[in-house]
């Protein structure tokens, strides 16, 4: 397959196995010293699968997800959305892939402080090359879907942790995504705060009918999964 006909495949649709990862590896080098943070993984996820991914910090659960996320590059192996595989695409078409087909949710959120609410979710809409109409009406209903559509035209710094993290959420989930990452989404909030948002985040999720895979540190929210993998020594284990 040619690199323009893997990103036209990829540009439409993820398929039946959103993500297949083989023989993953990667590694840093710093001065004398090779790092490896990630050893030969494999693992494989399935349409509309919520997945929580478990390890001690360090341990390269980030790693993976800025791997398949399409925000770095591994060492060796390969990362197949909907059958492409990903890591031969130019940055160009990556970029593309990862705009249209992958949602993040950071622990940070990193939204725009200069958009509002409504600004900062129409972003990859308005990225894909829709018109403004469209992105304002879709942002509109993810934000409405969120519980904020009293808080379209607020900037972040007029909003709470909780409310950031929810337009983060349907920033997230605005494209339709067939994988969502998140990576520690509610590790920056309070319990109390974590636990709404944490739900809002599944059950959104859940009707869009899309792949989740969540990094976090609580045992107790990994148990709330129907599949967790383990991080040990650079590999994936079921857990």
């Amino acid at each position: 397959m040619t690199t323009n006909a893997a990103s036209r495949q990829a540009s439409q649709g993820l398929g039946g196995v959103p993500l297949r990862v083989r023989g993953l590896c990667k590694r840093y080098v710093k001065g004398a010293d090779t790092i490896e943070v990630l050893r030969g993984v494999d693992v494989e996820l399935k349409a509309g699968e919520s997945v929580a991914l478990l390890g001690p910090s360090g341990s390269g659960k980030s790693t993976f997800m800025h791997l398949v996320g399409l925000l770095d590059r591994p060492s060796e192996g390969t990362i197949e959305l909907g059958g492409v595989d990903v890591t031969t695409l130019s940055e160009a078409e990556r970029n593309r892939v990862r705009n249209r087909r992958v949602g993040f949710v950071f622990q940070s959120h990193n939204l725009l402080p200069e958009q509002d609410a409504l600004g900062n979710v129409m972003v990859p809409v308005r990225l894909a090359g829709a018109p403004t109409s469209v992105a304002e009406a879709r942002a509109t209903a993810l934000l409405s879907a969120v519980g904020l559509a009293h808080r379209l035209r607020h900037r972040p710094g007029e909003l709470s942790g909780g409310e950031q993290q929810r337009v983060a959420i349907a920033r997230a989930l605005v494209m339709g995504p067939g994988l969502v990452l998140a990576d520690e989404p509610t590790g920056n909030l309070d319990p109390s705060t974590a636990a709404g948002v944490f739900r809002v985040l599944m059950d959104l999720n859940q009707q869009l009918g899309s792949t989740l895979l969540v990094v976090t540190h609580s045992h107790e929210i990994a148990a709330t999964f129907p599949r967790r993998l383990l991080v040990q020594s650079g590999r994936f284990v079921e857990g």
